[in-house]
């Protein structure tokens, strides 16, 4: 065979590849000619200008362009700046890992600024010996590396009673997706020796809320770490500097920032976090207690309100994060029409358990109306509910777990609002 037949047939390979991905096809109508565009005709300034040096920014910053990519909060739902939440900006983001600087946070206290010489990690109650760690103590560990999301039980919580807040950042922002870098609990527990009788935890907070929550010795045991990093640097004040509880897949009140001590106990507290907080209030006035597994969930976050569609008709893109906290997400549906027809969605990117993973669903808009959903399927076989199924299970007087499927209505500018389809 000749190279210029083995040249030919290599690149028949390949387009027939991007085709079967979709890729191939964005080409039509996504170029345009180069005539008359000062943009690409011109000398720009940044041509011919030298730029400053690497020293002049020691600690890397985004664009000034990408000023706008931020945390932001909702003024009316907490009560002071000092116990707030700040969303994550998930329709400016791609692929599945949070940059550390727009994670969501939540506090309850303030930031606490600790110096990490000065920190210590008590392990007391049932253990055959109580212990007391520097942060040097705990950097002799074997330390793993895990991506994983934390989620507030209260992310969406806003949507229960109907379409709200609009736009993905505050209806599905109290969440971020991070590689931890840590010790795995068990290690430092089986240090410290359990008690036969030991069946409960109670991690606590070094800020000035005294943060606890009570967690089943059963899943300390099994996933949970002790942080010092995420994406291969040290925690964030904001994100608990110099060591936070991880506690997979589990609601996000329970993974303790500034992580001062870890009690071991035969039965829950009952603390503040876990009775008048953190429960799921059903129509009869009963509360749920110990819901704390995330279940599966998902939103399109381009398009969508904050994120509206730029072009006209022609080649569209799609795009989303869909997680589970009991597994992965092998599979998420998408409808352009309201649930009226579904269809499968693009997964890319790495699969992990208890991990954001992203989907794609490319397809001709026409510039009618779209009505936009995303359905999860994760690894257990459970399939992402609509909101009047969750209403009809729980009522509405939850604010936690709303795991529902989330409707992005865009008219035929483009501009995308939050609604919600019978």
């Amino acid at each position: 065979m000749s190279k210029d037949h083995k040249a030919t047939t290599s690149r028949r390979g390949f387009l027939k590849s991007a085709v079967a991905a979709g890729g191939a096809t964005l080409a039509a109508g996504a170029a345009r000619g180069a005539e008359g565009d000062p943009a690409i005709l011109e000398l720009q300034e940044w041509n011919q200008v030298l730029g400053d040096g690497v020293d002049a920014r020691p600690y890397g910053t985004p664009s000034q362009y990408e000023a706008h990519v931020k945390r932001r909060s909702v003024e009316w739902l907490t009560a002071d700046p000092i116990s707030s939440v700040n969303f994550t900006p998930l329709h400016e983001l791609d692929g599945i890992i949070t940059p550390n600087g727009v994670c969501f946070e939540r506090h309850h206290g303030g930031i606490a600024e600790i110096d990490p010489a000065q920190h210590r990690l008590m392990i007391n109650g049932l253990v055959e010996q109580e212990l007391v760690f520097t942060m040097q103590d705990l950097m002799r560990y074997p330390r793993d590396n895990r991506v994983y999301f934390l989620e507030c039980a209260a992310n969406s919580g806003m949507e229960w009673r109907g379409a709200q807040l609009n736009g993905c950042q505050f209806t599905h922002g109290m969440i971020h997706n991070v590689m931890y870098t840590g010790i795995p609990l068990r290690y430092i527990l089986e240090t410290a020796g359990l008690k036969t009788n030991a069946k409960w935890i109670l991690p606590e907070g070094a800020d000035a809320s005294g943060m606890t929550r009570s967690i089943p010795i059963e899943k300390a045991l099994d996933d949970c770490m002790v942080a010092f990093k995420m994406n291969g640097e040290a925690l964030r004040p904001e994100q608990g500097y110099p060591l936070r509880l991880v506690v997979p897949g589990w609601e996000g009140n329970m993974w303790i920032k500034w992580l001062r001590r870890i009690e071991v106990g035969d039965e829950p507290w009952h603390h503040r976090e876990e009775t008048s907080k953190y429960t799921d209030l059903l129509e009869n006035g009963q509360a749920r207690r110990f819901t704390w597994e995330m279940d599966a969930k998902s939103v399109i976050t381009n398009p969508s309100p904050q994120a509206p569609i730029l072009h006209g008709p022609g080649r569209t893109t799609i795009t989303g994060v869909a997680w589970s906290g009991r597994g992965s997400i092998p599979r998420v549906d998408v409808t352009i029409d309201g649930g009226k027809n579904w269809h499968a969605a693009r997964m890319s990117g790495p699969s992990f358990d208890k991990s954001m993973h992203r989907f794609y669903y490319e397809f001709d808009w026409d510039g009618s109306p779209l009505l936009l959903q995303s359905r999860a399927h994760d690894s257990t076989g459970y399939v992402q509910p609509t909101k009047n199924q969750l209403r009809e299970w729980r009522g509405l007087n939850s604010i936690y777990h709303n795991n529902g499927i989330q409707t992005w209505y865009v008219n035929e500018q483009g501009i995308a609002e939050n609604v919600e389809v019978s």
